[in-house]
């Protein structure tokens, strides 16, 4: 391996940030303090013990846990390992988890105790994965060509030295609804992840801010870029980790450890809006970052009145760009951009033909920077399309002004966010038509102050057929994550809701059949989401 390919090897990157800073106080989670020097010894020492398990480079591990100490070092090991990381986001369903477990053909899981059903349930479905490992235990009820293993086991074994892979090498393979339909996986290489979190660093810094909270899922593309943005790192920092997302903790960890910046997509920004700002005071917070979702100008105001000092810094990006596109500077934010392209990305606003169009004009944002994707797991088709010409096509609408800060618009295609996370409408009416009662589902969304998002299902029971909309949902929950899951809102009606789609409800496809514009007939329910982001 040559000296420029280690260079980019995010476990090189991450030994090169501890020798860099040394070892301190570097982390809190839940009350208790972690030092660099524990983590970093912790994740050597987890890397053997994959190896020993038979873990090989270029295999596929499932991360799938609330946030924690060990996600990080779940994925510092499995990079030191030469092997592959595929976060899931806690909420993910049995069946969800199943498909992305066969589709990638993951060996391994790490995992902790709350989520082990929904691992155990999802198992039997991958015949390639040999290890369930659980933060706190050995599993059981797994299936039969499972085994189960303690993560402190992995722990266990001697530190060794680092797997060498190379810079085009998978260090991530993630599962998203993307921009184009179904769930599938965007390879992100060393190269493009290294590249992504040096230009977002970049793009970001500012001296002297050193305590940062961390609310958002490490298993999300957001998430997990900032976590690599800390490797590059030129100052020692304090990061805060919260397990999941609760306003009032996140208010009173921000004042407790004078936290001067912090992470959040647009849902959470509305819930803390909720709270009672000015009594509780964060007279240290200096910066905070926005994206995964557009954030209501409205939002933006509240927030930096009631938050005095405090600037807001929206962004944009998407997992096939490594998670960041653009980002307002600190001290230059201009109120409804996404900022500037960080450094080494070329934006392009294109028509129809591919086009470049002009200064302010509209079209389709498309992007050319080494932390672009690879490509789609097993789907050269839908990567040819993506990536055609070389340059990443969003499937967003933009414009950039004269001093090149990009304003996102709107979608072109279906694709829903609700609370920062990716909800596309097949998959949703998919799970409803599954339903003995539905003839035809058809799946939208309506604006929503705080998620900025909701989905609204429109079902048309068969002639004869019985079902109330809490049984639809029901049924529903058990089949999709939590965020996906349509529930009843009385006051939800077809006005209110956009309109997404010429086709309307939809009924099962038909081969040879095109579908078309039907009218909701029979008992119609109109359900939207009520579950909270967490």
């Amino acid at each position: 391996m040559t000296s420029s390919q280690a260079d980019h090897n995010l476990a090189v990157l991450a030994e090169a940030a501890f020798h860099r800073l040394g070892d301190y106080e570097s982390l809190v989670f839940e009350d208790r303090a972690y030092r660099s020097g524990e983590l970093f010894d912790r994740a050597c020492r987890a890397s053997s013990g994959l190896v020993k398990l038979g873990v090989s480079a270029g295999e596929r591990v499932v991360v799938l846990m609330a946030n924690c100490p060990e996600v990080g070092i779940a994925y510092s090991a499995i990079w030191r390992a030469g092997a592959v990381v595929t976060p899931v986001v806690f909420l993910v369903s049995p069946p969800e988890l199943r498909h992305i477990l066969a589709d990638s053909g993951a060996v391994t899981v790490v995992t902790t105790a709350e989520l082990l059903a929904t691992v155990a349930a999802a198992a039997a479905g991958a015949p390639r994965l040999r290890h369930v490992i659980v933060v706190g235990g050995v599993p059981d009820s797994l299936p039969g060509h499972v085994g189960g293993v303690d993560f402190a086991d992995l722990e266990s074994a001697s530190a060794a030295g680092i797997v060498r892979v190379g810079d085009d090498d998978l260090a991530a393979l993630m599962y998203t609804g993307g921009t184009t339909g179904r769930a599938k996986g965007v390879m992100l290489s060393h190269r493009n992840l290294y590249s992504c979190s040096r230009s977002s660093h970049e793009a970001s810094q500012a001296d002297g801010i050193i305590r940062a909270l961390t609310p958002l899922p490490l298993s999300h593309a957001y998430g997990m870029i900032v976590t690599l943005v800390g490797f590059h790192a030129t100052e020692r920092g304090l990061a805060v980790l919260q397990r999941w997302f609760d306003p009032a903790e996140f208010l009173a960890l921000a004042q407790r450890h004078r936290i001067q910046r912090t992470a959040l997509v647009p849902a959470m920004i509305q819930m803390l809006l909720a709270q009672p700002l000015e009594d509780v005071g964060l007279p240290w917070l200096r910066y905070v970052n926005s994206g995964a979702a557009p954030l209501a100008a409205q939002t933006r105001e509240q927030w930096e009145r009631r938050v005095p000092g405090s600037e807001i810094l929206e962004g944009y990006g998407c997992t096939e760009s490594g998670a960041v596109i653009s980002v307002n500077p600190p001290g230059a934010s201009r109120p409804g951009s996404a900022g500037l392209p960080i450094p080494g990305y070329q934006v392009a606003i294109r028509d129809d033909n591919d086009a470049d169009v002009s200064t302010g004009t509209d079209g389709e944002i498309c992007v050319r920077a080494d932390g672009v994707m690879a490509g789609y797991w097993n789907s050269p088709a839908e990567t040819a399309a993506t990536l055609r010409g070389g340059w990443l096509h969003t499937g967003d609408i933009g414009r950039l002004d004269a001093d090149g800060y990009l304003y996102v618009l709107d979608r072109k295609k279906d694709l829903i966010i609700r609370g920062g996370f990716n909800v596309f409408p097949r998959d949703v009416e998919d799970v409803l038509l599954q339903h003995p009662a539905v003839a035809m589902a058809g799946v939208v969304s309506r604006p929503d102050e705080r998620l900025g998002e909701e989905i609204v299902a429109f079902v048309s029971l068969r002639p004869g057929s019985q079902a109330t909309p809490e049984e639809i949902t029901e049924f529903a929950r058990g089949r999709l994550a939590a965020h996906k899951v349509p529930t009843r809102d009385e006051h939800t009606h077809l006005g209110a809701a956009h309109q997404r789609r010429e086709a309307g409800p939809q009924s099962p496809p038909q081969p040879g059949r095109r579908r078309a514009p039907v009218t909701i007939a029979a008992v119609t329910l109109v359900m939207a989401s009520s579950e909270s982001v967490r």
